[in-house]
């Protein structure tokens, strides 16, 4: 393991935690004066910018020379080289401002641009997950793998909706059609960090999503892959880091899947990208 790795983890785990009973502490208790639209079906809250502050906080008092790519706030560019810790402070803001249990902190550390270690916590649920590349995936200490699910008709599937991407909305619903019709079920949790994680653990038997931010798949495609299963776009290539277009299952189902997803989803060149602009620069802080 690189030198720092290990205290990477405890950091993130850490971090995470305060964060999460920051959350609990104000879940129910939001006034519509804490709440702003970003845009359509996309809400920040109050508590997602305090969450954001003390996790980048808690890891500055060990790292103060690290990066930072977060949700909130201004957005700026992945360095080449070095540590990014690449943070949401709450996934899942819709269901948390409806009191619907489901929302979650995700922080990923990526080391000279690889991600190298996933934290992904439910304060509800008490529920941490963590992996570090090469050495597997565990929830709340216990090693954790994807389901052994053989074929798509048997496995239990999660989605979400493309809102961001609404010029690609009949094509995502084609692609949902298929899916449903074939797979034993769907579900649509409001968390896309959580839905990565439970197929990293084997509740689900696949995720797939469009348009998705760094912030939301840099720890769940990292606990996925430390867990046995397979994380590509949807086409089967590894753009899913620069588009944001995701697919992650074991690779039985995930083989399956890929059939229909890249049949039903157009590949446009440059759309849906989840990483920032190089041609800006990247911060230190926030």
């Amino acid at each position: 393991m690189r030198h720092g790795e290990k205290a990477f983890l405890k950091i993130a785990a850490e971090a995470a935690f305060l964060a999460g009973k920051l959350l609990l502490r104000r879940y129910g208790k939001l006034k519509q004066s804490q709440i702003q639209v970003k845009s359509r079906h996309d809400f920040v809250t109050e508590v997602d910018c305090e969450s954001q502050r003390l996790i980048i906080s808690t890891i500055q008092k060990y790292f103060p020379d690290h990066h930072f790519y977060a949700e909130e706030g201004e957005k700026e560019s992945m360095p080449d080289h070095g540590v990014l810790w690449v943070i949401d402070p709450l996934d899942g803001t819709a269901n948390y401002i409806h009191r619907f249990p489901l929302f979650s902190i995700s922080i990923g550390v990526l080391v000279d641009g690889k991600p190298r270690t996933g934290v992904i916590y439910d304060p509800v649920h008490r529920e941490m997950f963590t992996a570090q590349k090469g050495k597997g995936a565990f929830l709340n200490g216990k090693r954790i793998s994807v389901a052994k699910t053989k074929a798509l008709e048997d496995a239990l599937m999660a989605t979400g909706i493309p809102f961001r991407a609404r010029d690609r909305f009949e094509e995502y619903m084609a692609s949902f059609r298929r899916i449903s019709l074939a797979s034993a079920g769907m579900r649509r949790g409001g968390s896309a960090a959580l839905d990565l994680a439970y197929v990293a653990c084997g509740r689900l038997d696949g995720f797939w999503e469009l348009d998705l931010a760094l912030w939301d798949i840099a720890a769940g495609a990292l606990l996925i892959e430390e867990a046995g299963g397979r994380v590509t776009d949807v086409w089967g290539g590894k753009e899913h880091w620069v588009r944001g277009d995701i697919l992650a299952a074991n690779s039985f189902v995930h083989e399956e899947l890929l059939r229909i997803t890249s049949k039903c989803l157009i590949k446009r060149k440059g759309c849906c990208e989840a990483v920032p602009s190089r041609t800006q620069r990247s911060r230190k802080g926030a």
